[in-house]
């Protein structure tokens, strides 16, 4: 397998590219080996995948979060859309605290997103009808969820979408990143 794994400005989150083989029918892509993974820094042992559809362009989901000892480690791909996908630090003491990162995801591209424990995580999705993956370190828990407010104005996120983001009731109600603090 081959891959190439470029580290953002946050060093940590890192854009995955899995290499694909294309013919005349379509194209071939080993999307994980734990061997190729690891040798990228990619050391998480995944241990649960995750799907969801989202109907509507501008659906956001985030920024969640679990905390301690049900932290996730999460490697993200689109299987059919495209996505703005965004990772927070919230790391105690790290350097980078408060700041984040974006990548585009796309069905066409391949690309995959690792999102390592201690970050807050959400996506915006850029098309209609776009379903996501992701793998994750450990299992979700209802009583270590949180999340903070996709469109916090402390964290100023540029989500790439016009108009206005769909929304869960709970994604709405999340807390300002002012009143959060940070189990990391």
């Amino acid at each position: 397998m081959s891959l190439d794994a470029t580290a953002l400005q946050i060093p940590e989150v890192l854009l995955v590219r899995p290499k694909r083989f294309a013919d005349s029918r379509g194209y071939f892509s080993e999307v994980y080996n734990r061997g190729p993974y690891i040798d990228a820094g990619i050391t998480s042992e995944f241990m649960q995948d995750n799907q969801s559809l989202s109907v509507s362009a501008g659906t956001v989901r985030g920024l969640h979060f679990q905390s301690p000892p049900f932290a996730q480690a999460k490697l993200i791909s689109v299987l059919r859309g495209a996505i703005v996908d965004v990772a927070v630090d919230v790391r105690s003491g790290s350097p980078t605290y408060g700041k984040w990162v974006k990548a585009m995801l796309t069905s066409e591209g391949g690309e995959q997103l690792f999102v390592p424990r201690g970050f807050l995580h959400g996506f915006a999705t850029l098309v209609a009808d776009t379903e996501v993956h992701y793998k994750v370190d450990a299992p979700y828990s209802k009583a270590h969820d949180g999340g903070v407010l996709w469109n916090d104005p402390d964290l100023a996120i540029d989500w790439g979408i016009t108009g206005e983001a769909v929304m869960s009731d709970k994604d709405n109600a999340a807390i300002r990143f002012k009143d959060f603090d940070t189990p990391f």
